[in-house]
């Protein structure tokens, strides 16, 4: 970074269902943010994005943030942690106090935020996320800054995002038992926002899709924050299994084919086309043997087909779950893709059609030092974990009466944090 100085380190571990990634991310004194090291490995101990083997999920773990810290030549003893799956779920609480038509002090605000705490009804599930989102002034919504103003009743909206306790408590204890302590629990689609969505597109209106190994998270945007989520347990490896179950072969066999000659458009030449079945001298148990290529092809038609099929019924669930969010019509906006399944050769044309919304493929971050390999749909979330880190909005649960925290987190301090976030996003 030149001759400025590293002032901040930020650690972040993604915990999937294909495989374990960590991040080791420093900002230095001008702001900026640099990538010291990442790493990452197949994931063990983990289905769907839940914990199933406790002791493999905390050595995996274990070994990928060293990797990341050797990279990095420095260690993390705490890291920011994602969740895809724990059923990712959302919704908005709107909460107004009666102002009589005076002006807004800071104080009222204080006891708006303060007041809001109560609205907030997990229905028996762990609150990941409580996020001031915007003031209303009378009813109308948009208002940045409402200190100053005069109105007959001050609100804001809160967006709630819940999880599944057991599952997320899983996961936490998945990465103390690799010894670090968990900063925080992030949901992906927030994560992955981060990483993926401008400014303008969060405000105008986008839904963003993660396609994980074994779960997909919908989630939509406007106004500058999560309006809705839904997780659908329907994933990459998914058609990776249908290939594998079609063709009779392996998994890894058949996650080879789909990476390398996989396609979600189907093209006039994939009849004539023949591609091989099994690696290089693999026989269908995966053994080696001579000629073996010769008599294991098939026409790429066959293998897109099985692609396609599968593809049909992810876009339903996701267009359901769309549809369920209020995100359809002209009014709303494109799709952007995201996560490893969105690294399929032609997906975004593919969902184009299905979804008949314009979609791009939503890649990490441009962070500085960010490595090629990284630098892809698939890690969008671990790079958006170090940027969320770094941003480190307020959380509602943290306000209370005379709260005198010494980083920055009294009252007084979260008020300022509250108004600088909203001026930054209206």
């Amino acid at each position: 970074m030149g001759d400025t100085r590293i002032l901040r380190v930020f650690g972040a571990v993604n915990i999937g269902s294909f495989r374990v990634s960590a991040m080791i991310v420093g900002q230095d004194d001008t702001g900026a943010m640099r990538v010291l090291g990442s790493a990452h490995r197949m994931s063990e101990g983990v289905k769907r994005g839940y914990i199933t083997d406790m002791r493999a999920a905390s050595h995996a773990i274990r070994q990928v943030v060293e990797k990341a810290e050797r990279e990095a030549g420095t260690s993390v003893s705490s890291v920011w942690l994602g969740c895809s799956g724990a059923g990712l779920a959302s919704k908005l609480a709107s909460v107004e106090i009666a102002i009589g038509g005076r002006r807004i002090e800071e104080a009222d605000i204080e006891h708006l935020l303060y007041a809001a705490r109560d609205h907030i009804q997990p229905d028996g599930r762990m609150v990941l996320h409580a996020q001031p989102a915007h003031y209303t002034l009378d009813g109308a919504h948009g208002v940045a800054d409402p200190k100053g103003l005069h109105a007959e009743a001050l609100g804001v909206d809160i967006h709630v995002t819940l999880a599944d306790g057991a599952p997320v408590r899983n996961l936490i204890e998945a990465v103390q038992g690799a010894h670090l302590d968990v900063e925080a629990v992030v949901a992906s689609p927030l994560a992955s926002a981060y990483a993926c969505l401008s400014r303008e597109e969060r405000e105008l209106g986008v839904a963003l899709i993660e396609i994980g190994a074994e779960v997909t998270n919908a989630s939509v945007f406007a106004a500058n924050m999560l309006l809705g989520l839904k997780s659908i347990p329907i994933g990459s490896n998914d058609i990776t299994d249908a290939i594998a179950s079609t063709l009779g072969i392996r998994r890894g066999q058949a996650e080879r084919l789909k990476c390398v000659s996989g396609s979600a458009i189907a093209a006039p030449s994939d009849r004539r086309e023949m591609i091989p079945v099994h690696g290089p001298g693999e026989t269908p148990d995966g053994r080696l043997a001579r000629g073996a290529d010769e008599h294991n092809r098939i026409p790429r038609a066959e293998l897109v087909g099985v692609v396609t099929d599968r593809l049909s019924y992810l876009s339903s669930e996701v267009g359901k779950a769309l549809k369920s969010m209020g995100f359809g019509g002209p009014q709303s906006g494109q799709v952007v893709l995201t996560g490893g399944g969105a690294e399929l050769h032609g997906i975004a044309d593919y969902m184009q059609v299905a979804l008949g919304r314009p979609v791009r493929i939503g890649k990490a971050a441009d962070l500085s030092g960010l490595p090629e390999a990284h630098a892809t749909p698939g890690f969008a979330t671990l790079a958006g974990l170090c940027l969320y880190a770094a941003d480190d909005p307020v959380d509602i649960r943290s306000i209370g009466p005379g709260d005198s925290e010494p980083h920055g987190y009294g009252t007084g301090a979260i008020i300022a944090r509250v108004m600088r976030a909203v001026r930054h996003y209206f």
